[in-house]
């Protein structure tokens, strides 16, 4: 699990491709003062395990499933991503609950400034913004974000200029591709509101059953 503040900024060091994955060598400094093989780092939000430490840097494979749901495919050598550790248990939760599990992507479609804030408004696809709610919670790139507003193909969020400054979301504007992941709290209150999805009530197992049976 994650929180969504970024450590640092890494740097793509190499991409050996495979038929449908990807093997990533990236460069790194903070987030290799306590790092082991096995442990998750987030990758522009991706959640990878290192498969190899040195250094000046790690490994991490990239599935098929991980390119196809995020733009990590679209990386190249010296490529920028922003890295995160996962959270310490005695780490203070300074973002929200995420779990680099990417929703799928989404395009900056217009960043304007507001004073001494950045504005980025991001179109995406009605599947994600279904769980997309206005004060609520997103990750942009792995970033933690406050959702400013919510529009039927578009949300907005307010970036401070400490979050441009130390993440990739600075340097990024209209047309660049993000990842995204949704409140993961909403998705699942909506599938435990939706009974009519699961194994057991297709097997006609319901709470009107059970008391008629004697539980």
């Amino acid at each position: 699990m994650f929180t969504g503040i970024i450590e640092e900024l890494g740097t793509i060091r190499s991409i050996r491709r495979g038929a449908a994955s990807a093997v990533l060598s990236i460069g790194a400094e903070a987030v290799l003062s306590d790092l082991r093989i096995g442990d998750s780092v987030a990758v522009n939000g991706v959640c990878l395990t290192a498969t190899g430490v040195d250094g000046s840097g790690f490994t991490a494979d990239v599935m098929h499933e991980t390119l196809r749901r995020s733009s990590l495919g679209a990386l190249g050598p010296g490529s920028r991503v922003n890295l995160e550790r996962a959270m310490a248990a005695d780490g203070r939760f300074g973002g929200h609950i995420v779990s680099g599990h990417i929703d799928g992507t989404g395009t900056i479609a217009e960043r304007r400034r507001d004073d001494n804030a950045v504005w980025y408004t991001v179109s995406a696809p009605p599947a994600l913004l279904r769980y997309i709610v206005e004060k609520g919670s997103v990750a942009i790139d792995g970033i933690s974000l406050t959702v400013a507003s919510v529009e039927a193909d578009r949300f907005s969020v307010s970036v401070i200029p400490h979050t441009a400054a130390v993440t990739l979301l600075g340097a990024k504007g209209p047309g660049d591709v993000v990842n995204l992941e949704t409140d993961i709290i909403g998705k699942y209150v909506e599938r435990l509101l939706r009974p009519a999805d699961t194994p057991a009530a297709r097997s006609g197992i319901s709470l009107e059953f059970l008391a008629e049976n004697g539980f």
